[in-house]
């Protein structure tokens, strides 16, 4: 049942692929937004995942998101989830991402519970 308070966490190393140089979003070998908040939005999946219907998934819909401070190669992130609201099909999430020296980034994210076969029966 999507309970208010359901929680996860992922976590990731800062390699040469997920910096902002190597995924376009900037040009420092440091961790990149774009991949901070995909780790937020797998701890928000993650933290839902097993209390969703049979045939069931969440997609993302919106992410408000600051990056605090930057991680350089070698650095653990860890990013959480924490579901603040259900309303309906739309969970909405409190995320934020840490590494050793503390919070790097935090936010809000949205995700909507979908029928897996319905939604990619949309595709072209």
């Amino acid at each position: 049942m999507l309970e208010k308070g359901l929680s996860a966490r992922s976590a990731a190393t800062v390699v040469p692929g997920n910096t902002a140089a190597a995924m376009g979003s900037g040009d420092l070998d440091v961790f990149a937004t774009p991949a901070m908040v995909a780790l937020m939005e797998n701890a928000a999946m993650t933290a839902v995942a097993s209390e969703l219907p049979e045939g069931s998934t969440t997609v993302g819909a919106e992410m408000n998101v600051t990056h605090i401070k930057p991680s350089g190669l070698g650095a653990e992130i860890t990013a959480t989830a924490v579901l603040t609201e259900v309303e309906g099909r739309k969970l909405t999430f409190n995320v934020g991402a840490r590494d050793a020296g503390g919070m790097i980034g935090e936010g809000v994210h949205i995700r909507y519970v979908v029928d897996r076969a319905k939604f990619m029966a949309k595709l072209g």
